[in-house]
């Protein structure tokens, strides 16, 4: 079964990463030193952390020279079949069937130490919700799976089955924001004592029974289902290690654009580039002289939303905000940019965990 794959902010994205003049003031220097900086920038090293069905892969492949290369990651089996039929009509593409924290180990497996460029589309993709069987919809009836990588890890059925209502409640307050989860928690509990859950409209219908007011045009169902797959794919932690991964792996002048679509992905990024484009901040109150604070390790370009135009033919675009940030050229320190990520995962200090098993969350992790 196919499913129509819509990339959001696909031009502005690719822009971020080939066009050396993007986010700047108008070129005042020599044009000769512009065409040098798109010709290496063009024949660079990138990465896609989030393939998907290839849509931004393209379109950047389209801009880049002979020499360049594409190392490009998912965890999704489908999304790999893809990817791989790419890579096998296109020698710079490189495929990595795993998630994109694991982006330092990959590339130095593939003798990569630095790159030009990363982008990531976080979130869930169109094919991902469109196809029932995902279990990722609540407006369509399926296993309650919610794996990105279906062939590891608990589905969401087996962990609501095992787990309390305070780690329910935890999970759905934290990562959906949902003011309504203590009484989900309990509703979701009661009926597991009885039977499992396991379709994705079974578990809807029960939130929907709890959760009398929503805003306008949710479904009472969007956050506790945003909740659940945002956990049980740690999406927080994996963005907080990528995050800092990239910047350990940029090159100067080698850019980063992450396309985000809900506030804790969204502040976690604007949060890190804050972090790493002001370095001195921390030191504020430190008796140092200028000359000894720290200097910018990236220079944010700014962000861009969607158009009215992208809005009217793609709605899942008017949530997406793209950031993009710029390496300096200055080291990064000894620690590494572990510690320009503030890792907004809120049960990192609890023992709850998707797969069963305890641990104690680490700064950046």
């Amino acid at each position: 079964m196919s499913f129509e794959h819509r990339p959001v902010l696909l031009a502005p994205t690719v822009d971020a990463l080939v066009n050396p003049s993007f986010g700047q003031k108008k070129n005042k220097g020599k044009r000769e030193a512009l065409v040098e900086a798109v010709n290496a920038r063009e024949n660079g090293v990138f990465v896609d952390g989030t393939f998907g069905r290839g849509g931004h892969s393209r379109a950047l492949l389209e801009r880049l020279g002979p020499h360049a290369r594409l190392v490009v990651f998912d965890k999704d089996p489908q999304a790999i079949e893809v990817a791989r039929a790419l890579a096998a009509s296109d020698s710079r593409v490189s495929v990595v069937h795993d998630g994109f924290a694991t982006i330092a180990a990959a590339l130095s497996e593939l003798k990569i130490e630095r790159i030009d460029g990363a982008m990531f589309d976080l979130g869930v993709s169109s094919p991902q919700i469109d196809d029932a069987q995902r279990g990722f919809s609540f407006m369509r009836d399926g296993p309650l799976d919610m794996r990105m990588d279906t062939t590891r890890g608990l589905t969401v059925a087996q962990w609501l089955a095992q787990a309390s209502v305070d780690d329910m409640r935890e999970v759905i307050a934290s990562y959906g924001e949902e003011r309504f989860a203590f009484q989900i928690a309990k509703t979701i509990a009661a009926r597991c004592a009885e039977r499992t859950i396991d379709t994705t409209l079974e578990l809807a219908e029960l939130v929907a029974s709890v959760v009398r007011t929503r805003e306008k045009g949710q479904h009472p169902a969007t956050r506790t289902f945003q909740a659940l797959r945002i956990y049980i794919n740690r999406e927080l932690e994996e963005l907080a290690v990528a995050l800092a991964s990239t910047l350990d792996l940029l090159a100067p002048a080698g850019r980063v654009a992450v396309i985000s679509f809900h506030s804790l992905e969204d502040r976690m990024v604007k949060q890190c580039i804050a972090a790493a484009a002001n370095p001195a901040a921390a030191f504020a109150r430190m008796p140092l002289r200028e000359s000894e604070m720290p200097q910018p390790i990236v220079k944010s370009l700014g962000r861009v939303l969607a158009d009215d135009d992208e809005v009217a033919r793609n709605p899942r675009s008017r949530s997406a905000v793209l950031r993009v940030a710029e390496r300096t050229d200055t080291p990064m320190p000894e620690a590494g940019a572990e510690g320009f990520v503030t890792a907004l995962n809120p049960l990192a200090h609890n023992d709850v965990t998707a797969s069963g098993r305890g641990r104690r969350g680490r700064k950046g992790h």
